[in-house]
């Protein structure tokens, strides 16, 4: 039985971190015309690792964490600041779309891994 709640943990993780990177994939295809969604996987990976570091922090940790987040895609993707903001506000909506048909159509109740707040 323990097994069987193990594999379904790591499926269910592997799909949100792949909705994760589809979602960062789009956004950065329309923003910066990058055509590639293992970049973007791992981009969703790493942000989603610098916003678990740093939103415990008390009273301005989810404002840090945005910022990092934010920071991260800076670092992976060319464009500054402003482009990777604009980025991550386009996977945020791309990701809300996504969830929304994937569970809406097959009932999984998932989320996007590397997406915050969704």
């Amino acid at each position: 039985m323990a097994v069987t709640g193990l594999v379904g943990s790591v499926v269910a993780f592997v799909i949100a971190l792949l909705i994760g990177g589809l979602a960062i994939y789009i956004s950065a295809r329309v923003v910066s015309d990058i055509d590639d969604y293992s970049h973007a996987v791992v981009t969703a990976f790493v942000g989603a690792i610098a916003w678990a570091l740093t939103a415990w922090i008390p009273l301005i940790g989810p404002v840090i964490a945005l910022i990092v987040w934010i920071g991260v895609i800076n670092w992976r993707y060319p464009g500054g600041w402003g482009k990777a903001a604009i980025i991550g506000l386009a996977a945020w909506v791309s990701a809300l779309v996504i969830l929304f048909v994937v569970n809406s159509i097959l009932g999984l109740g998932i989320g996007a891994f590397g997406i915050p707040g969704v």
